[in-house]
């Protein structure tokens, strides 16, 4: 992909980092997502106490990614894991609403499974609190 970038080069620390990826989601672009994502999760300004929280919205854009490209049981199984690692953080917790992004995990996982296949229409716009000014 040309325009693919890197979540280093790209974006150089957390908050850039986040907002790049969560315009990605918006984009269906939920690979890229979660490279940028992942980058948060594993950035040294993010405390130990949000790695799960941050690796549960990883998952989320993996598990869209994988429910793009049609690959259910993988979708499914990063879904589950997403909600389980967002249960228990508060919402909205950074800038995420967090109820808002687990909902959503589990409505596209629930969908998938009732429908049999991953190809589902219409994935949702990325959560993201914005500050009021």
């Amino acid at each position: 992909m040309p325009d693919r970038m890197d979540p280093e080069q790209a974006a150089g620390n957390s908050d850039k980092a986040f907002e790049i990826g969560a315009r990605l989601f918006d984009e269906q672009r939920f690979w890229e997502a979660h490279e940028f994502f992942e980058y948060v999760w594993k950035c040294d300004d993010v405390g130990p106490a949000d790695r799960d929280f941050w690796r549960g919205v990883t998952q989320v854009a993996v598990g869209f990614c994988h429910a793009q490209r049609g690959n259910a049981p993988g979708a499914v199984t990063l879904l589950n894991r997403a909600t389980r690692n967002l249960d228990g953080y508060p919402s909205p917790h950074l800038r995420v609403h967090t109820r808002r992004l687990r909902g959503l995990a589990v409505r596209v996982s629930d969908e998938i499974q009732a429908r049999g296949n991953a190809h589902v229409r219409g994935f949702p716009r990325f959560p993201i609190v914005v500050p009021s000014s």
